[in-house]
């Protein structure tokens, strides 16, 4: 990087975009829930040590036990946590929740890790992603978006982890934004990390697509 002339090994560039031409935000976690929403009872920082009064590891082992075979291989190949945003809803379901990964278990501690904090009281539910999972969620979430605004272009961000990495082609995403919101004006780059908001708080996220939108 280059600052003022110098070369600096360390440091971050921004660009705030602002204005009436800015429509909003869209993001697609791409993740479908599976089992029941769990209560946490216990926890350390990022750990996770009880759901609904039981050892967390037992939990996910009862929950893989009663999955289908297909719903299991996906556990298998990459298994997450989704965290409620909103304590107070009724109901809590797909796209309700902050995704994050379950980075680590530890069945002797009877404990999950988790990419981020958690805390007692929060509700959690597992999720798993699949290439149809994240096709649905983006095109739900766009064809939702697009019909209270009208786009004329668009910045598209998606997680490296994306593109030919889970889809047939490496342009899904971009694809899927021109022909649902009916815009060809769309720019953008695979990311290792994304920021967008949920539930109007942004959070840094992977294997989203984050979609930047503006009028005509």
């Amino acid at each position: 990087m280059f600052y003022e002339g110098e070369a600096v090994d360390s440091g971050a560039v921004g660009v705030l975009v602002g204005g009436e031409g800015v429509l909003g935000t869209v993001v697609s976690q791409g993740c479908r829930p599976i089992g029941p929403n769990m209560t946490v009872t216990k926890a350390e920082g990022n750990l996770l040590m009880e759901l609904a009064g039981t050892n967390a590891y037992e939990k996910l082992e009862e929950l893989v036990d009663s999955l289908s075979d297909e719903d299991r291989a996906l556990a298998v190949q990459g298994l997450h946590v989704g965290i409620a945003m909103d304590e107070y809803a009724e109901h809590h379901e797909q796209g309700d929740f902050l995704i994050r990964a379950l980075s680590g278990v530890d069945p002797e501690m009877g404990a999950l890790a988790v990419g981020d904090m958690v805390e007692v009281g929060q509700t959690v539910r597992f999720q798993v992603r699949d290439a149809g999972t994240a096709d649905e969620d983006l095109a739900r979430r766009l064809a939702d978006f697009g019909a209270e605004h009208e786009v004329g272009a668009g910045l598209l961000f998606s997680c490296n982890g994306r593109g030919e990495a889970l889809f047939p082609q490496a342009d899904h995403d971009v694809l899927a934004v021109r022909r649902i919101l009916g815009v060809e004006a769309v720019a953008g780059f695979f990311a290792a990390g994304e920021i967008g908001p949920v539930s109007g708080v942004n959070h840094v996220h992977g294997f989203t697509a984050c979609l930047l939108a503006f009028a005509d």
